[in-house]
């Protein structure tokens, strides 16, 4: 017997989301839908558990952002599991930003829901269920898709380039050119920012300083550190098969994430 496909909802307004979801109910009676998630922790969390075959992420959500919920997907489901699901995105960007969506192997829809659009994307999503292959031991099935729309989102959304980062250390403001910076690295509710000499505590979230740093000379290489390019020295795999950096000037080595190795390809 045929297992029954499975949906995940990600939406943290219940109006929208029970609206969603009846709708689901209506067009692909056979659906079987999962409890629905709250917010972008419970979403990634739901999901990596219940591995479900379509996720639909609300763009913005507490916690994670619908984005954010679809690359921490890419970088934990496990390489034994099932194909990654297909994700759908429901935003309220412009149309400017939705061409990010349609450039790339993934569907987007505008609030408020309109009944034909989701007909139309559950056709696509059927399709596309039924031409995928099995997945390869290793392989994260749409990561190369992924990639380049956080990249299109993120240059979209991009604020004025940051020149200089402040931290306050006791009594002291510390500027420091952001040019010195080796990597940042998401750490709770603050972001460290390390150079070759020292570390430096930002009060900022990672994805609020992401959008100011200049992408072709910062490189995103896992969903809490950014590097900066020029920094990095080496690139090599462990015995496992796991991708690693190594920099100018530090001793430790830095994890690059299944979402971001295609920047080493040589690899």
């Amino acid at each position: 017997m045929t297992a029954p496909i499975t949906a995940l909802i990600a939406e943290d307004e219940p109006l929208l989301a029970a609206a969603l979801a009846a709708e689901l109910r209506r067009l692909w009676p056979q659906l079987q839908l999962l409890p629905i998630a709250a917010n972008g922790p419970q979403a990634l969390e739901r999901a990596l558990a219940e591995q479900p075959d379509l996720c639909f992420l609300d763009i913005r959500m507490p916690g994670l952002d619908g984005l954010e919920v679809a690359q921490a997907l890419v970088e934990d489901w496990p390489e034994s599991g099932p194909a990654l699901p297909l994700m759908v995105f429901v935003t309220a960007y412009d149309r400017y930003a939705l061409q990010a969506f349609e450039a790339q192997a993934v569907d987007y829809l505008l609030k408020p829901v309109e009944p034909a659009r989701l007909d139309a994307c559950l056709t696509r999503l059927r399709q596309r269920l039924a031409e995928r292959e099995p997945p390869r031991s290793g392989s994260a099935p749409d990561a190369a898709a992924l990639a380049p729309l956080l990249q299109l989102l993120q240059q979209h959304a991009a604020a004025p380039r940051l020149e200089v980062i402040q931290a306050q250390i006791g009594s002291t403001l510390h500027l420091v050119p952001v040019d010195e910076v080796l990597y940042f690295e998401a750490a709770d509710k603050y972001v460290r920012a390390v150079t070759a000499q020292r570390e430096l505590l930002l009060r900022s979230a990672l994805r609020e300083l992401l959008p100011q740093l200049d992408p072709q000379r910062f490189w995103p290489v896992h969903r809490s550190t950014v590097v900066q390019a020029r920094a990095i020295a080496t690139a090599g795999r462990d015995e496992a098969g796991r991708l690693w950096l190594t920099l100018h000037g530090r001793p430790e080595r830095l994890a690059v994430s299944r979402l971001h190795a295609g920047r080493f390809k040589g690899m």
